[in-house]
């Protein structure tokens, strides 16, 4: 009897210690996602990376997703500017090139600058195919892109635009006689093509056309705010480092444009990680800058070279 009583004790604490064996290894299981309000899972958020490779890897596809992001024309022409920042980069030069030949005019545009803004010798054969494009808008660029570069192939299509509805004279033509459209006479149409160019000269960051002036004001950008970053940008002091990482949280997408593009010049230890912070911005100007930048800071890239400096001004390496 006492031996059926111990088994039967035995019994019912294996089955206590069973059940509470298995209660302990469920609670110590991972809880299951919850649905949100919208009756979603939730998914644990994703692991962000964390070396500078992986931080690498993600600022290139940021950029070649954006261009070949063919829903949203406007990043598309926000990410050339980006890329006129990386100089001589075969990557970047290849696909600015590829989008000199995009079916869509802003872009070819924004293209043309954005091979300007490289001050690479490499694409001159590129912008000297675009002389001849049949929108007047695109080779007007091209032509004033290669003038700057020191190129003169587009000198009729500038001579054409600077006598207007006047005929133009052969003696003041010295180019390759590219087809001259009739817009180019035109002043309310190279009004349009004025106002692309001004907008190149005054947005710094963006660069590119009248879709980055429209988006800038739109936005509420401060273009006076960002053209003073710009200028103070050009004393590469501890001062100013410190001032550029501040403006990289600014609440105007100017000025964080702005400061990510001026950041590229310094490679100091702190300036990667306060423009890897800038790839999750919620504007596409200012985290595809963050992105070029990045490369730039990291030593991954070469960057574009810096214009002249004003006098009074440490000049950047």
């Amino acid at each position: 009897m006492n031996v059926w009583s111990n088994a039967v004790r035995c019994f019912a604490f294996g089955l206590v210690f069973s059940a509470g064996f298995s209660t302990t290894m469920h609670a110590q299981e991972p809880p299951k996602p919850t649905a949100n309000p919208d009756s979603q899972i939730v998914e644990a958020a994703p692991v962000k990376p964390k070396t500078p490779a992986q931080l690498r890897d993600q600022a290139w596809t940021m950029l070649t997703d954006a261009v070949a992001d063919e829903k949203h024309e406007e990043t598309r022409i926000q990410t050339m500017a980006a890329l006129g920042l990386m100089g001589a980069n075969p990557r970047s030069l290849g696909l600015i090139r590829d989008a000199m030949k995009d079916k869509d005019i802003d872009l070819r545009v924004a293209a043309a600058l954005a091979a300007g803004e490289t001050k690479s010798p490499n694409v001159t054969t590129d912008l000297r195919r675009m002389l001849d494009d049949k929108e007047p808008a695109v080779a007007f660029i091209a032509a004033l892109t290669l003038w700057k570069m020191h190129d003169r192939s587009g000198e009729d299509i500038l001579t054409a635009v600077a006598d207007g509805d006047r005929k133009t004279t052969g003696s003041l033509v010295s180019g390759a006689g590219h087809s001259i459209n009739k817009e180019l006479h035109d002043p309310a149409a190279m009004a349009k093509y004025g106002a692309t160019e001004g907008a190149y000269m005054l947005l710094g960051p963006f660069g590119i056309g009248l879709t980055a002036f429209e988006y800038l004001h739109k936005n509420g950008g401060d273009s006076a705010r960002v053209s003073a970053i710009e200028a103070i940008a050009e004393n590469h002091t501890v001062p100013i480092r410190k001032e550029l990482i501040g403006a990289t949280a600014d609440k105007d997408l100017g000025v964080r444009a702005a400061a990510c593009k001026a950041l590229a010049r310094y490679h100091d230890a702190d300036v990667p990680p306060v423009l890897a912070k800038v790839f999750d911005d919620t504007k596409p100007p200012v985290r595809l800058t963050a992105a070029a930048a990045y490369l730039i800071s990291t030593g991954a890239v070469v960057a574009s070279p810096p214009e002249a400096t004003h006098s009074g001004a440490t000049k950047l390496p």
